[in-house]
Formats: C-alpha cells, structure tokens, sequence
C-alpha cells in the first residue's frame, strides 16, 4: 500500500507542475488528465490483486477463520449455515489407491475415526491436496495419535492433515502449491504399518475423506462440495459406516385417523427410524390426536 501511495503522489505531483507549465482551459485539462486517471484505476487495480493474493497467502480463507494458531489439529468456532467448497484445483495427495481404513467409529477400538488410512511405502511422496498455507507441522511422539504429521488450511475454506509421516518436507507458516510435495510416507505414531491417515476438516470439524475425494478413481467427487451446519454424519457404531442426516429433529402432529404407517409413508422414512426416533412407540402403539411424532 506504501508503494501505491508514492505512485499517487508521483502522479498529482506531475499534473500539479503541467497545470502551471502549460496554458489550457479547463476542459483541456480535463481532457488531459482523463487517460491518467484511467492509468491511476489500472495502478489501484493491480495493487488490490496483489495485496489480496498476498493475504491469501499470509492467510488463507481468513474470512472463515477468527485466528491462525499452530496449536490445535481440531477446535470449536461458530460455523456458516452452509458453505460451498471449490475443489476443482486439487492435487490427489498419494497415487496409491488401495483404502486400508474408513471414516467412522471403530468398534474393536471403541473410538471415530476421524479420517482415512491409505497404503503407502515409507518414502513415498506425499502432496499437498490444495494450495494453501502449512498451519501445524507436529511430533506426537513414538506410538502415540499422528506420529509425524502436517495440517495444511486451504484457499478453498478446508484443512487436511497428514499423519504417520517419516519426514516432512516443509516448515510452519510455509505456503504450499496444490501438488506439491510436503512430506514423506511412514509409519510413526499410533500406526501397525506404513499407510498415509488422511483427514479432511472444515472449521475444525472433520467431514469424511470419501465425501470429497474419489481415492480409487483418483479423482474428486464432484467440482465442489457443499457443507450444511444441519447436517450431520451419523456413524452406525455396529458398521462403522457414516451416514449423512438432518441434524435438526422434525416432528409430526398426529390428527385424526393417522397410523405410524402412515406418517412414515407420508414423510418417505421407515417405520423402524420411527420406533428408533421415538421412544417407547412400537407396532402396538396407539397414537392421539395433537401427539408429536419425531420422523428425523
């Protein structure tokens, strides 16, 4: 912005001394000074480009974002209602393809996996998904979490984290080019063999890789993919599948003459997420009229 400032004054200060040189009327003036002026918007054109690509860079998705901190790989913030998440400009973070662990809760260990885990060989070159800026660079130590990880906050509102890593490549504060390499596959941390733990974070709350990212086909899931606050994964604790629902609880007013059959048929649910929705209701269940219904 300095530098913009002394263009200006360089620029006023020349019209100052042709106004007092030359003998010309107002208009002639004015007809003058018109091409400047149209040089001066090119000049504040330029600057603006530059100075918001250089914020980007310093902070990427800052309008989202209250701070940039090193510390935390997950936190709380008030998120958007709904937000749309560009990934068209995006680099697959490994060639291997072979998806050794789902997002989802783990029964056998009784906690969420918060990513997924895909095989790699030690060494193997890991990618920065996105261009963006590196907010952590991290040691959890011998068999502990991520072992040897990195957290990239992207342009396009997301952070992804890389954990089990053998070496990183790049430092904190370090901004990134989608593709570019920022680490090396291994097997540190909480790991029983070499593999690349992949997250993908939005505001601090992680969303499930396979939402965003076609591993198998190498591919992104689509050209963005958009992030509602009343929407929720739900993970069957049996299956350790993620289902994707309403986070917001619907209800039904039962009036005269109407079944569970009916509402479910009526609201497209099954009679069992009613019974699993409401307790105590069950194929016996007599219903009254005014009662409420919970079908989502």
């Amino acid at each position: 912005m300095e530098t913009l400032r002394k263009i200006k004054t360089i620029v006023i200060s020349s019209l100052a001394l042709c106004a007092v040189a030359v003998s010309a009327s107002a208009q002639d003036l004015l007809v003058e000074q018109a091409p400047l002026d149209k040089q001066m918007s090119l000049v504040d054109s330029i600057s603006l480009r530059r100075m918001l690509l250089n914020e980007a860079h310093l902070f990427p998705s800052q309008e989202l974002y209250p701070e940039w901190s090193n510390a935390r790989v997950h936190f709380e913030v008030e998120r958007p209602d709904s937000f749309r998440i560009d990934l068209a400009d995006f680099v697959m973070p490994t060639t291997n393809t072979k998806i050794t662990d789902i997002y989802g809760y783990r029964p056998r260990r009784r906690r969420v996996h918060n990513g997924l885990d895909l095989k790699v060989q030690i060494g193997d070159t890991i990618r920065s998904a996105f261009s963006g800026k590196v907010r952590i660079v991290k040691d959890q130590g011998r068999r502990r979490g991520y072992g040897k990880y990195i957290v990239v906050r992207h342009e396009n509102g997301l952070e992804t984290v890389y954990g089990h890593l053998s070496k990183w490549l790049v430092t904190e504060d370090q901004y990134v080019k989608a593709g570019e390499p920022i680490g090396l596959g291994g097997n540190t941390g909480r790991s029983t063999g070499s593999h690349l733990h992949f997250e993908t974070l939005f505001m601090g709350k992680p969303i499930d890789p396979a939402l965003l990212f076609d591993f198998v086909n190498q591919d992104v899931t689509g050209d963005y993919y958009v992030y509602r606050k009343a929407v929720r994964q739900v993970v069957d604790k049996a299956t350790g599948k993620v289902k994707v629902e309403s986070a917001e609880a619907k209800y039904h007013k039962v009036r005269s003459g109407e079944t569970l059959s009916k509402i479910a048929k009526k609201h497209g649910v099954s009679l069992s997420t009613i019974y699993k929705l409401n307790k105590g209701l069950n194929s016996r269940s007599k219903l009254r009229i005014g009662q409420s219904v919970r079908y989502n």
